[in-house]
């Protein structure tokens, strides 16, 4: 997801933001043809300047940098200033683009061979990354790694990176994506309308229900969830298996392991959970027709009093959220006998950043994501964006953030290691969405939870069939 926009996350996907309901199946795989048959690269790069510690890739003075955003939940001002810096550092002039429909804009260039030089990949309509990688139209970003910081050039930019930012990024053995943003992902209500309610954060998912009971009693929904984008309904599903079942069935999952949700009784007991609360009626009223911003505008209206999402929801509610409402996170409640603490939270890198292979600059790309890599630039972005960087201490003491972004701050502090991350989206973006469209089935009651065990098996066992799968393993 990063951030999600007018078709959800990205990604903020860890984030990510995934593909939302069969938006872009059949482009990625026109993409992936078009890759397979290659394009004339682009030729009016600006030359190459020499190798030095300052200038590691070889940037040369002058020349353009063509800069794509996804305008989603983190908005595109951030890098926006970050173009003027570097423009005014290097002499280059920047065009930029900041857009909600990656995929249109920029499929036709990676087709044509003169894609952009950095792309923020992000988005429900985003070109998805395995599809990329497997083109052999992604750069190796290896070298930014590698490289020097900014900050202290005695150590090397991936010392720096929160840990799993560089597995998160990697395509069958090779780093070609920088998952940029650090997204907590998880519920979020009102403080303000649980202190008018005289309502507690719930512990365990019993508990949840009984909030989301109360809700309804009066009035208001329980949960409100982004309908016609399942991949956050999936953030509660994921989650919930994760923390009843432990790490190992997050492993076995992105191992795409026979029995990753087939026999699996974690997995069902999860599907069971989130199935409850549509047969219970506590779902928010239409909430299933709802788009993610319709169903986060309708919950900062006091419509329900929980939302699932990652940590951009407070960046991209920013115009719909009453002053006084008191943004909180709340990590997803226990179910009996879960092998994870309460405190446990999904929380990686999200938000992916890469330099194309052709890029007609390529050095600028590979620096311009070495500055992201700054503290300087770190804090823009927390300024602008409101959500932290991969960056370990990237943003300058001082820095205000806004009180949903402090209460995910403070929730990564008490998870402490108690920390997990999935990586099938990344991997097997066609997995991914198979499994969303079984959820978007469960959620409008065309499918039992034992149905959707079955779908999201069947996928994982389509997805092991993949070549590439040998070189896609976590330990």
């Amino acid at each position: 997801m990063g951030s999600t926009g007018e078709g959800g996350f990205g990604r903020r996907d860890l984030i990510k933001r995934s593909a939302a309901l069969g938006l872009i199946t059949t482009p990625a795989m026109g993409f992936l043809s078009a890759c397979a048959s290659g394009g004339e690269a682009a030729t009016n790069g600006p030359g190459k300047a020499a190798v030095t510690k300052e200038n590691p890739f070889g940037v040369a003075k002058g020349g353009k940098l063509d800069v794509v955003v996804f305008k989603g939940g983190f908005g595109d001002d951030y890098a926006k200033a970050w173009e003027a810096s570097f423009d005014k550092k290097w002499g280059t002039t920047s065009s930029h683009l900041g857009t909600q429909e990656i995929a249109a804009k920029l499929q036709p260039r990676f087709n044509g061979g003169n894609p952009p030089d950095v792309v923020d990949d992000a988005g429900a309509q985003a070109i998805k990354i395995d599809v990329l990688a497997k083109g052999g139209q992604l750069a190796d970003l290896t070298p930014v790694l590698d490289a020097p910081s900014l900050d202290d050039p005695a150590k090397k930019v991936r010392d720096l990176l929160i840990p799993g930012t560089v597995e998160q990024g990697t395509q069958g053995g090779k780093f070609v994506a920088l998952n940029y943003v650090y997204t907590v992902f998880g519920f979020w209500y009102s403080g303000k309308l649980f202190k008018e309610k005289g309502w507690t954060e719930p512990k365990t998912w019993d508990q949840f229900l009984d909030v989301c009971t109360k809700a309804r009693d009066a009035g208001i929904g329980g949960l409100a969830h982004q309908g016609k984008y399942p991949y956050y309904i999936n953030v509660v599903i994921m989650d919930l298996i994760a923390k009843k079942g432990g790490l190992d069935a997050v492993k076995a999952i992105d191992n795409l392991e026979p029995h990753a949700f087939a026999d699996n009784p974690a997995a069902l007991a999860a599907v069971e959970a989130v199935y409850e609360v549509v047969e219970k009626g506590l779902l928010m009223a239409g909430t299933n027709g709802l788009t993610h911003t319709e169903s986060q505008t309708a919950w900062n209206q006091y419509k329900a009093a929980f939302i699932p999402s990652g940590s951009w929801l407070e960046n991209e509610q920013l115009k719909q959220t009453p002053e006084d409402f008191d943004m909180k996170f709340l990590p997803v409640p226990l179910l009996p006998d879960s092998k994870l603490p309460l405190e446990a939270i999904r929380a990686g890198a999200g938000e992916p950043f890469i330099v194309p292979e052709k890029a007609a600059n390529k050095p600028a790309g590979l620096e311009f994501l070495r500055s992201m890599l700054s503290r300087e630039w770190s804090t823009v972005f927390a300024q602008q964006a409101n959500s932290l960087t991969v960056l370990k201490d990237g943003v300058d003491p001082g820095v205000s953030l806004r009180p949903g972004t402090r209460s995910a701050v403070a929730a990564v502090k008490a998870a402490g290691s108690n920390t997990f991350q999935y990586l099938y989206p990344d991997w097997y973006s066609e997995m991914d969405t198979e499994i969303q469209n079984a959820s978007n089935e469960l959620m409008a009651k065309r499918i039992q939870p034992k149905e959707w065990i079955k779908r999201a098996q069947a996928a994982v066992d389509k997805a092991a069939k993949d070549p590439n799968a040998k070189n896609n393993r976590r330990s």
